[in-house]
């Protein structure tokens, strides 16, 4: 683990001038996130407002405004810029706690749970349509980033329902989906940044392949923390994708390993798990598998090759901080 000091924002040893900058950049964010949302319709609010001020990482606005900086940081449309990929990604979560049928989201009553499938599904579309609003005012290079970054959402999250083709290795079909339902947002979210900036064509486009690389890697950190971790540590139900039986990176090293004494607990893997006590039993094996370490370890791979893609951009401090965001996606695993 690192032994910087983790500054406000979550990345260890950020210059202070920086962090402080960011720090009114990320509350403006925040404001535009709140205020946008309301309107007319009392439960529209309250369930928009649910997973928003709900809070999370923050990541991919956090992302918006460093890319920015190698462009004119004060650019209209930033903030807005940033305001989008985090909605777009709050307004995923709604569809994706429906498909997951997850009772807990960000430490609080997920809204299927707490409205029913068909308000989170509305609420989700909801967003997506405030989302509309936002970029129409930026302007359609800004549209059309997010239209491209949109269909690799939805094709991820096809490919993933569909599952790999027949031949086709798992671990590559998963790393694939990944890559659209993860990656795409994040990579956008850098992207957007610079592109509204109006960073050098060079640098937005190592931005766009360091957000792509990093965002994986997030999402194979989220595997081992649905693993790993107690909920009140992750704000998350550990082994949600047990019981839906959508594989993640750690269960599909169980089975490509295939060692002889874990036949029944692949057997387990391949399948949803709906028995409470099974589900238990099955993270706790798997807490202790060598799968889990594996895991990690590519994990850090894939760190390390979105620290690899930051390398053409300028030494500075905000690439300091980039270098250092990977550091600290990496010590969640720990």
């Amino acid at each position: 683990m690192t032994s910087k000091s983790v500054s406000a924002l979550g990345i260890p040893g950020m210059d202070p001038a920086l962090e402080a900058e960011l720090l009114v950049g990320m509350a403006t964010v925040e404001n535009l996130l709140r205020s946008h949302i309301r309107g007319p319709y009392p439960l529209v609010e309250e369930t928009s407002r649910h997973l928003v001020a709900a809070g999370g990482k923050r990541l991919r606005p956090l992302l918006t405004l460093l890319a920015s900086h190698y462009g004119d940081k004060n650019r209209k449309g930033i903030i807005e810029s940033a305001a989008v990929c985090e909605l777009t990604h709050v307004a995923t979560l709604y569809h994706d706690d429906v498909m997951d049928e997850a009772p807990l989201r960000r430490g609080v009553e997920s809204a299927n749970n707490r409205w029913g499938n068909t308000v989170a599904i509305l609420t989700g579309d909801y967003l997506f349509a405030k989302v509309s609003a936002l970029l129409a005012d930026i302007g359609p290079e800004a549209v059309r980033l997010q239209a491209h970054t949109f269909e690799r959402l939805v094709i991820g999250q096809i490919m993933e329902t569909q599952g790999p083709n027949a031949g086709q290795d798992p671990l590559e079909h998963y790393l694939s989906v990944v890559a659209d339902k993860t990656g795409s947002l994040i990579s956008a979210s850098a992207r957007f940044g610079a592109m509204v900036s109006g960073a050098p064509d060079e640098i937005k486009e190592t931005l766009t392949i360091f957000g792509e690389k990093i965002g994986v890697a997030f999402q194979l950190v989220d595997d081992v923390i649905d693993i790993a971790s107690e909920s009140h540590e992750s704000g998350k139900t550990p082994g949600t994708d047990l019981r839906e039986g959508v594989p993640t990176l750690v269960t599909l090293n169980v089975i490509a390993m295939n060692r002889p004494e874990d036949a029944k607990l692949i057997a387990l893997l391949k399948a949803p798990i709906k028995d409470e006590e099974l589900v238990a039993k099955v993270i706790n094996a798997l807490r202790t598998h060598p799968a889990l370490e594996l895991s990690r370890q590519q994990t850090l791979q894939y760190a390390q090759d979105a620290r690899k893609a930051l390398g053409p951009l300028p030494v500075n401090e905000v690439t300091g901080a980039l270098y250092s965001l990977c550091d600290a996606i990496i010590d969640r695993t720990a």
